[in-house]
């Protein structure tokens, strides 16, 4: 969000808080309808018996397709969930399925080896029934550039969030019912997102007083956009987020900027941001108070 408003010279056409609320259900709705997807491959297996057994001269393979993913533990308790429920109401994602897409990656799906292997196992166990719908997810639907251009087509955010909706399915499938699918984030994180972007706005001059001086031989101006974003952040955090101890604040922006910038700019927020520390432990000025409340 910090980035967008640079680019927009910090004129946005909206709130920057709802704006940011925006991307974050953008998100929540991208999740659900993957999930969406996988749970309609699976239940395909349904309609595939359908219709081959109402063909004019079926076979016996026709009258004796299994079905057994249909009546996948996970797919139902997914199905049974409220939140999932509730989010398919308001999200309609049934609007874009793509149904010539769910076949394809079905019938690719019964041509795997690890289907076959799935199907032809007696005993039903959770273990299978979660992997054989990551199978379906990572090796069916993500390597699958037919689909990627559908996702793309009506999800704008599939590039930024593509790693994130991988970790987070992986994770859903392993707990179905972990998350609220109507809210993925928490009211917890989101206070403590809206906070840190406002500390970030409301504070800007402040911050950059305390960068500057650290900068030595660097330009301000000539210094990449997402690392200064993230060196305004991790001194936000230093100064007004309590919960945050120091020492994690300087970790995590290391490895922020390690997955979001260069793998030199790890080395060089870590200096910058170990620098400001220092300095405001020795000026006694790491007290921790709530951005609205100090100069």
């Amino acid at each position: 969000m910090l980035y967008s408003l640079d680019a927009l010279d910090g004129k946005p056409t909206q709130e920057p808080v709802k704006l940011l609320r925006k991307q974050l259900d953008a998100s929540r709705e991208l999740f659900v309808y993957l999930l969406y997807i996988i749970n309609n491959v699976a239940l395909y297996a349904e309609k595939d018996a359908k219709l081959k057994a109402s063909k004019n001269l079926p076979s016996y393979e026709d009258l004796h397709v299994n079905t057994k993913i249909s009546g996948n533990t996970i797919v139902w308790k997914v199905l049974e969930n409220d939140t999932y429920r509730s989010a398919l109401e308001n999200d309609k994602p049934l609007k874009n399925e793509p149904e010539d897409q769910i076949r394809k990656i079905y019938l690719q799906l019964t041509q795997s080896e690890t289907y076959k292997k799935y199907i032809a196992a007696e005993q039903r166990d959770k273990k299978s029934d979660t992997d054989i719908l990551k199978f379906i997810f990572t090796d069916l639907m993500l390597p699958n550039e037919d689909f990627v251009s559908h996702i793309e087509e009506h999800y704008t955010n599939w590039d930024d969030d593509a790693e994130m909706m991988n970790l987070l399915m992986l994770n859903y499938l392993q707990k179905p019912g972990s998350y609220n699918l109507t809210d993925l984030v928490s009211q917890e994180k989101w206070l403590f997102a809206k906070n840190l972007l406002n500390s970030v706005l409301e504070k800007h001059e402040y911050l950059m007083s305390l960068i500057k001086p650290k900068l030595k031989n660097w330009d301000a101006d000539r210094i990449a956009i997402l690392d200064m974003l993230m060196i305004q952040m991790g001194v936000s955090e230093l100064l007004y987020f309590e919960t945050i101890p120091t020492k994690v604040t300087i970790n995590e922006y290391i490895d922020l900027a390690k997955d979001y910038s260069t793998q030199q700019s790890g080395q060089f927020i870590n200096g910058i941001l170990d620098n400001i520390h220092k300095e405001l432990l020795e000026k006694g000025a790491i007290q921790k108070i709530d951005f609205k409340q100090k100069a």
